[in-house]
């Protein structure tokens, strides 16, 4: 018989990404060379978007200077070129506990990956080419929510950003013919599921907010 939600039972998971999509954040270093970070850490609301990154990341570092970052959403036949850049840093020399976990200084995660540039229209760091959704945006806020010191290499804490979108990319594909909508029936963002990537699967339903 199936089990019911009284048969649940006390589970301690090494991760909590339960399901997100994946987002690949761009920014520039302070040489001005570009940056991509694979997160998958981000949530939406309105204009607004909130990122959980790694205190002591490049990327993080670049946008707390500069201000301004791309997010890039995915779709799934981007997990390989993702993959390939997942245990690489933009940050010399690698931080500790990174090293620990196998990750290797990278330049160019542009080439690694295999992604192309794609110029921004209203921020410095520049798109990914192959996302269907491409979110330019400036940083609002930044607060430190875990106890590690920036400069602590083996508790690197992590920093809640919220940031304004101030200019959206979208391919032709995913939109609706003559309207500013995306076509929900084209677009599948790649999804972050306790470590092992997804697409999303057939539609269920629409919220009765939904205007498409």
């Amino acid at each position: 018989m199936p089990a019911s939600g009284h048969d649940a039972i006390t589970i301690r998971p090494s991760t909590l990404y339960f399901g997100t999509p994946v987002a690949l954040v761009t920014t520039l270093d302070e040489r001005g060379a570009a940056n991509i970070t694979p997160m998958s850490s981000v949530w939406a609301l309105d204009d607004r978007l909130v990122l959980g990154l790694s205190g002591q990341g490049q990327g993080c570092a670049n946008l707390l200077r500069g201000g301004e970052a791309v997010v890039n959403l995915p779709d799934p036949p981007l997990h390989a070129a993702i993959e390939r850049i997942a245990r690489t840093t933009g940050r010399a020399p690698v931080p500790d506990y990174k090293q620990a976990l196998g990750y290797r200084h990278e330049a160019d995660k542009f080439a690694l990956g295999g992604f192309t540039r794609a110029a921004s229209h209203v921020v410095a760091p520049p798109r990914i080419a192959q996302c269907p959704l491409q979110l330019e945006a400036r940083l609002l806020h930044a607060r430190r929510s875990t106890p590690g010191a920036d400069d602590d290499a083996h508790d690197p804490g992590f920093l809640v950003i919220e940031l304004a979108v101030v200019h959206v990319h979208a391919h032709p594909a995913i939109v609706l013919d003559g309207s500013r909508h995306i076509d929900t029936s084209r677009w599948s963002p790649l999804l972050y599921v306790f470590r092992h990537y997804f697409g999303t699967g057939e539609r269920r339903g629409r919220n009765f907010r939904a205007e498409t």
